[in-house]
């Protein structure tokens, strides 16, 4: 029997420009088994051998897992290693042109380093994990006088090592730019690389005694920087890294995250850290869901009563831009810019025709009278006018405020019944935003708006998110590109007791990879499925479910790690257990800590005792000495204590905040004349005050208010203890718990509806009393840890501390 060197697997899919009938099927499946490379690759000649196709029929080359390995073209680039590449051909029988897709043809592609010894170092852990590699020996090491090279004269190099400059200076590296040749212990950067298979998103990284980057583009020198930065994180106090070479590059082109600012607003500055983060995770968009509104359930279903929100400055209707949180058309034009540095693409959603109250609450005749206000009336001429103005508004001239080259329009979710007049709505504002140039974004809902009326799919991608609204086999029939982002398994929705809260990570690490949409998985290598997308949508947060951006970012970032894997590369790398594990010494990125950190091998991060006036840490890590501000010092629990009087009156504490997995301890003595609401600690993101407006010890962040039941006595020393996890916060005082917010039900009254309040805090160190309203009275030996102690660690300080004051 004749060795056969492809490996049929995968089932049969409709596809191409004319489809077969049912029973062809059977007789393009038979055939299709009989189409069998002629050879193996040979490694001198390189090239990607011929294929026996039967008679009348032809092989057509669609695409590949690995096109920095085979490209779509059928050319071959040498990898490191020998590699397995899925091949995704069409049959085209010759004599109708009728096409179908064929079974995965796999294929080995013999490496560089195929005749020599195995590698000596280990492939080193980064997130994603690197496609090839081959270890040399020994390690390299950036030293003082080490700088970054220019290998080449050229301003798109100038400002990636401008940017790759600034993250090492957040590691408290500082190295210098030059251009020349390189010594040992540099970095060299080149876009001159010689291997075209890397594309737009691959590079090559050869670290020997200087580190040298190549690419061939902007894009492919970023990540290579990227994969630096990590490697460099990892070995914090050496900053070695082991010797060898990598070639490196995506599986899939979109990689990304979609977050909903329409239903939660999300500061600018969130926004910017989360560009860096999913930079420093080579995730290559990030989708802004810029308009949405609450559910009217939640307010007694009154749809005047339903926050609704469309987040962008608007100055063609000026009373659609939100009050309660909005971007200026400079801010999200200078995000744009900033993304590009970092190799990521902004894609910008106005969501039209549903979710729209926003847009109906300022122009009401628009609004469906038979559906809701959230939908629009597809009948109204008027509707058309308007959806028309405010497109154009971010999409006209040569400096448009949407930059990119893509612009999402929802068209998701709206009345089954009106499928014609959505189709046809639909294929409006497609062919409109094709008009200025741009690549149009739909979500999938064409088969649950099943019609006639044709929508344009030529030049158009689809999120495909549920099954049931886009069924993916129909959709790619139809001509449309996908990008997977399915609900069942990448939708978070916070605290909503649907979906994920958190996602299933482990599942996904093992079976999910963006061929998977819901229950189909589409072959490797099928080109019409160019990435995945993972999702936050917060539907409960216009109802006052707590959830903040710190409550968001914890749900997001063990996900992005794990998805900037699956998206990178399609395959786990290593046992997930061992992923969790070496991930956690990767964390958001050079200068980015939305999370609060506060890293360290001993927990006591940061602890006065108010005994010095200079105020120094007495942990082991001597943080900087806190800045007083109109402060005494008076006897205290234990010593000498901190005085605050109130008004103008505060210190400076060298943390700005401690994120989850926290506990604050302190002894406090207020004053008879600190009474209401009073500012003990704070920060920008959030307040903890000694007592409420009730007179109970509460903390204040995005707006929300919460109290413990808990008053402190006056002129008594009380130790207050604070634990935060992302389920809650904790009181303990003097010892022992006094109570635990773990969340609290919502009963919204005259309705049937109720949903969980998170209670959770980031506690706030940045400020140790305030300008205004501050706290009166006397605090001694504050503690900073950053794990949550136990009930009996906890009791032992107290008594500890009682012990030592007597």
């Amino acid at each position: 029997m004749k060795k056969l060197y492809a490996i049929a697997a995968g089932s049969l899919l409709l596809g191409g420009q004319v489809f077969a009938q049912q029973t062809d099927s059977v007789l393009f499946g038979e055939i299709g088994k009989q189409v069998a490379f002629s050879s193996g690759i040979d490694y001198k000649d390189g090239k990607l051998p011929n294929l026996n196709v039967p008679k009348g029929f032809k092989a057509l080359l669609k695409g590949s897992d690995r096109l920095s390995v085979i490209n779509a073209a059928g050319k071959v680039y040498s990898p490191l290693n020998t590699v397995e590449v899925s091949l995704f051909y069409q049959l085209q029988r010759e004599s109708d042109k009728v096409t179908m897709d064929m079974q995965t043809l796999k294929i080995k592609v013999p490496g560089q380093y195929h005749l020599q010894k195995m590698a000596v170092n280990q492939q080193p852990f980064v997130i994603p994990a690197l496609r090839e590699w081959h270890g040399s020996t020994g390690t390299f090491q950036l030293k003082k006088k080490s700088k970054i090279v220019l290998a080449e004269k050229d301003p798109v190099l100038q400002g990636i090592a401008k940017m790759l400059q600034k993250d090492l200076q957040a590691m408290n590296i500082s190295l210098e730019i030059s251009s020349g040749k390189p010594s040992t212990g540099d970095i060299l950067l080149s876009l001159n690389a010689t291997d075209k298979g890397l594309a737009e998103e691959g590079y090559h990284l050869n670290i020997g005694d200087y580190l040298k980057i190549s690419a061939l583009s902007k894009k492919g020198a970023i990540w290579g920087t990227r994969t630096l930065l990590q490697l460099l994180e990892q070995d914090p106090e050496n900053h070695r890294i082991v010797k060898g070479e990598s070639r490196d590059y995506p599986k899939y082109a979109v990689r990304g995250l979609v977050l909903d600012v329409g239903r939660k607003f999300f500061t600018i500055d969130f926004l910017r850290d989360y560009v860096k983060m999913m930079s420093y995770y080579k995730m290559s968009e990030f989708h802004i869901h810029l308009n949405d509104n609450g559910f009217p359930i939640y307010f007694k279903n009154n749809w005047d009563d339903v926050p609704a929100a469309f987040r962008l400055e608007s100055t063609t209707y000026p009373s659609l831009t939100a009050k309660d949180g909005h971007y200026t058309k400079k801010e999200f034009i200078a995000l744009q810019d900033m993304a590009a540095e970092y190799g990521v693409d902004i894609i910008p959603e106005i969501d039209v025709p549903a979710h729209s109250l926003a847009i109906t609450r300022i122009l009401p005749e628009i609004g469906s009278k038979k559906y809701g206000p959230d939908h629009l009336d597809l009948y109204h001429p008027k509707t058309y006018e308007i959806v028309s103005n405010i497109f154009k508004e971010y999409l006209e001239g040569p400096n448009p405020v949407f930059k990119g080259k893509v612009m999402h329009i929802g068209t998701d979710e709206y009345a089954k019944a009106e499928a014609e007049k959505f189709r046809y709505f639909t294929d409006y504002f497609i062919k409109y935003v094709q008009g200025f140039g741009k690549e149009a974004r739909v979500w999938g809902a064409l088969t649950h708006a099943k019609g006639t009326t044709p929508v344009v799919s030529k030049g158009v991608t689809m999120n495909s998110w549920y099954n049931g609204y886009g069924e993916p086999r129909e959709m790619k029939k139809l001509g449309y590109n996908q990008i997977s982002t399915p609900d069942g398994w990448l939708y978070i929705v916070p605290a909503a007791g649907y979906y994920y809260d958190y996602l299933n990570l482990k599942n996904i690490y093992r079976k999910w990879e963006p061929v998977n949409i819901g229950n189909v998985t589409f072959q490797a290598g099928d080109p019409t499925i160019i990435g995945g997308m993972f999702a936050v949508w917060n539907d409960k947060s216009p109802g006052g479910n707590g959830i903040t951006e710190k409550d968001v970012h914890d749900r997001v970032f063990p996900a992005l790690q794990v998805l900037s894997q699956k998206m990178w590369a399609g395959t786990d790398s290593i046992p997930f257990k061992d992923f969790l594990v070496k991930g956690k010494a990767v964390k958001e990125g050079p200068g980015v800590n939305v999370a609060g950190y506060v890293l360290g091998k001993d927990s006591l991060v940061l602890n006065y005792n108010f005994n010095s006036p200079t105020i120094k840490d007495q942990s082991v890590y001597q943080r900087n000495a806190a800045i007083k501000n109109n402060v005494r010092f008076e006897k205290g629990h234990e010593g000498k204590s901190l005085s605050l009087s109130g008004e103008n009156s505060e210190v400076k504490l060298p943390l700005k905040e401690i994120g989850y997995g926290y506990t604050v301890s302190f002894w406090i003595k207020p004053n008879p004349n600190s009474i209401g609401e009073r500012v003990l600690f704070s920060s920008e993101n959030g307040v903890f005050k000694s007592s409420t407006k009730s007179q109970k010890i509460g903390f204040s962040r995005e707006g929300m208010d919460y109290e413990f039941n808990y008053q402190l006595p006056f002129d008594v020393w009380t130790q207050v203890l604070i634990t935060g996890s992302p389920k809650g916060t904790s009181l303990y005082i003097n010892g022992k718990l006094q109570e635990k917010m773990m969340g609290k039900e919502i009963l919204f009254p005259d309705t049937k509806a109720n949903m969980l309040r998170v209670e959770t805090l980031v506690f706030p160190l940045q400020n140790l009393g305030a300008l205004k309203n501050g706290f009166i009275g006397a605090i001694d030996d504050l503690k900073v840890f950053n794990k949550i102690l136990s009930d009996e660690e906890i009791s032992k300080d107290f008594s500890n501390t009682v012990k030592i004051s007597k």
